[in-house]
């Protein structure tokens, strides 16, 4: 209760999805805290950092004035992460802020791969999935990117953005990507039975790897997937996997002890989880205090997954 109590003093994406979550809120009071995104905090500040022409940093992507220097890092400013970071505040999709805010992407905002809209998607199957989850989220149309989805899954269960030029395994980043867009189309539109087995499948790829060892040897695939982040982006990591498996309301597998139990190590004695891996670039503010302290977004999606585990943390 010490560490909900601490995620409960902070911004009100966190309030109220600590209160759905982590308590026994009624509706109602979860559903006012919620409203207050759109106008207060972190989501009112993203949705402030728009320009006159209805996006962020004039791109889609990537920033107008990006031209390809990676040396600090993925620029994090753009149309697609914040987007994505509004889908992670939970801000209301319907609030008058936000449908002026889609509307103007749905009008102006295009891809710089070839000038696609926004929600038709472009080419790369990490940053379609992305795409998909926000336009789900946001009330959008997205069919055509999905099918487009499902056309690409490989033949191990995965999707790789690499794909295109030849690979024929699945990436895990590319992946979860995917997964969480699927997942947020099925719960907007019901979904078909299509999506439905491509998820499953996805699921497996996941699963038959233990969320982060190579099925050939069970060698761990990326140390970096053992430490935490927030915001993620398109970049993945344990926790965010399992907080993705937490969001499908399946039943537990048992092929996650092994990375329940590597969530539960990192819990501190006062009940928190730290950052640990800020992914670098240009961002439009932080959310958090800096890798090595206390996380909120760590902390809020470690419990969750916990309860849903079904397990009692000390």
């Amino acid at each position: 209760m010490i560490a909900v109590d601490w995620l409960l003093d902070s911004d009100p994406s966190l309030r109220w999805q600590v209160l759905r979550d982590l308590t026994d809120s009624p509706p109602e009071v979860v559903a006012a805290e919620r409203a207050r995104v759109a106008t207060q905090g972190w989501g009112a500040q993203l949705l402030a950092l728009r320009g006159d022409d209805g996006l962020w940093a004039g791109g889609a992507c990537f920033p107008a004035d990006f031209r390809g220097d990676f040396s600090g890092g993925q620029p994090w400013t753009s149309t697609l992460p914040t987007l994505q970071l509004l889908r992670d505040t939970g801000i209301d999709p319907d609030a008058p802020a936000v449908r002026t805010m889609i509307a103007a992407v749905r009008e102006d905002c295009r891809w710089e791969h070839a000038g696609q809209p926004f929600f038709a998607g472009e080419v790369e199957p990490c940053i379609n999935g992305r795409t998909v989850a926000i336009g789900a989220y946001f009330g959008e149309e997205v069919d055509g990117i999905v099918a487009r989805l499902l056309g690409e899954q490989l033949g191990d269960g995965g999707w790789n953005c690499e794909a295109e030029n030849g690979s024929t395994r699945g990436s895990f980043a590319t992946t979860i990507c995917v997964l969480e867009g699927l997942l947020a189309y099925e719960q907007a539109t019901g979904g078909s039975t299509q999506t439905l087995a491509a998820r499953r499948r996805g699921h497996e790829y996941l699963l038959d790897r233990r969320l982060f060892r190579r099925l050939s040897t069970g060698e761990v695939v990326d140390p970096d997937w053992l430490r935490f982040s927030f915001p993620t982006w398109w970049h993945y990591d344990v926790l965010r996997a399992l907080d993705y498996l937490h969001a499908t309301g399946d039943a537990p597998d048992p092929r996650l002890a092994e990375a329940i139990a590597l969530l539960r190590s990192k819990q501190q004695p006062d009940g928190t989880w730290l950052l640990e891996h800020t992914h670098p670039g240009a961002q439009h503010f932080l959310m958090e205090d800096g890798d090595g302290r206390p996380s909120r977004w760590n902390t809020l999606r470690a419990l969750r997954v916990l309860d849903w585990y079904g397990s009692t943390v000390d």
